[in-house]
């Protein structure tokens, strides 16, 4: 479950199983189950499984997200400012320029009522992009695996600071206070000498029921439980506990609470009412896969060439511009986030089905594309000084190497 390309395999099925059951004459079943309400009403936690499966579910994969942040902030990527550099400006103009995109195209059709969804082509599923990079990327530096792992690590932190900012409403105060005080006695816990599964459990459930109380949305919960845990060795530990936490909960993340929250998601109806045509033809569906196919890579390689042209920043040893061709592909998958984007953005069914269809078809030509531009550069002669440092590239371990 852990594999990058077992998961990313097990999300495909799962959305593809959920557009073909919600296109079939069984169609109203799919519905019927999406709409199933459980929960205990009293705490106002009486949701559909589709609502469990985006803010229950979808909290154990930002816990791992938060994990994989505090790792690579305190111990790995990101801990050197200037070897990050590049890659978080990459990021960031990989979250601007289809921003722009998106906006752009929305306006010039008149849809107003759609321009609230800009941040739906700005996110990437890093799951879904290292799973393309590991399947098709074999013989490139392993280096260009760091890279998109930071960059995909940075534009996830742009986007839940983006869903906790635009697509939060109605803050209860003391709610919000009971969840973050939730948080810290889980920080207490988490660093304690031997952390007790049954004590964190329940202290991490209360945190992210009053955090969705709050009117923040529930995956920030997931994130800030997972900022918590240490990444260095602490109490004798042999190795991080990020490291302990990540193995212990991914497989839950990668093998049910991401499948389940496609599967649900990713079940949109287009042979009922306008049919097709009246889908795919709305202009928010143009915008998102503009923005997810060109805007990520114009942002990303636009940003990149800029920093590495005009300032003293360079690539990391053993990459080149033309890599980050595929690579800014890659960051145009965005399944995961992108699609709980559309269903926070477009509460409504007017725009929803549209939104949602085209994630999933920028998705599917961005990493068609990126896989096709993976084997291209892979085949291609490599210079001795790809990043132009001036040095002779060291770093000569590829991707495949055992």
């Amino acid at each position: 479950m852990t594999a990058e390309t077992t998961s990313g395999l097990i999300l495909i099925a799962a959305a593809a199983a959920a557009l073909i059951w919600a296109n079939s004459p069984w169609r109203e079943a799919y519905s019927s189950l999406s709409a199933f309400t459980i929960g205990p009403e009293a705490l106002h936690l009486d949701l559909s499984l589709a609502t469990w499966a985006a803010d229950g579910l979808l909290a154990v994969f930002f816990f791992v997200v938060g994990v994989e942040l505090k790792h690579e902030i305190v111990a790995g990527s990101l801990r050197n400012p200037r070897q990050a550099a590049v890659p978080v400006l990459a990021a960031v103009g990989g979250m601007a320029v289809p921003a722009i995109i998106f906006v752009l195209v929305v306006g010039l059709s008149g849809d107003r009522t759609a321009a609230h969804g800009w941040a739906i082509p700005t996110a990437t599923d890093i799951a879904f992009a290292l799973a393309v990079l590991a399947i098709f990327g074999r013989g490139l530096p392993r280096a260009l695996r760091t890279f998109l792992l930071t960059l995909a690590v940075v534009d996830d932190l742009l986007a839940i600071i983006v869903i906790a900012v635009f697509y939060s409403s109605g803050i209860d105060m003391v709610a919000l206070g009971i969840a973050l005080a939730g948080v810290a006695v889980f920080a207490v816990l988490v660093r304690t000498r031997t952390p007790r599964w049954w004590l964190l459990l329940p202290v991490a459930a209360i945190a992210w029921g009053f955090m969705h109380a709050s009117g923040v949305h529930a995956t920030i919960a997931g994130v800030l439980l997972g900022f918590t845990v240490p990444a260095r060795p602490i109490r004798f530990d042999r190795e991080p506990r990020t490291h302990r936490f990540d193995e212990a909960v991914r497989p839950f993340s990668s093998g049910i609470a991401l499948p389940v929250f496609a599967f649900f998601s990713a079940g949109v109806t287009l042979i009922d009412g306008e049919g097709p045509g009246g889908v795919l033809l709305q202009p928010v569906v143009l915008a998102i896969v503009a923005g997810l196919v060109l805007g990520k890579v114009i942002g990303v390689l636009g940003f990149t060439a800029l920093v590495t042209r005009f300032t003293p920043l360079r690539l990391p040893d053993a990459i080149g511009l033309r890599d980050l061709l595929p690579v800014g592909l890659l960051t145009g998958i965005g399944f995961t986030v992108s699609l709980l984007i559309s269903e926070l953005s477009f509460p409504d069914t007017e725009h929803t089905d549209g939104a949602k269809i085209a994630v999933l078809i920028g998705t599917m030509l961005a990493a068609s594309l990126a896989a096709a531009l993976l084997r291209w550069d892979a085949r291609k002669a490599r210079a001795a000084d790809m990043n132009e440092d001036g040095a002779v590239d060291t770093d000569t371990a590829r991707i495949g190497d055992d």
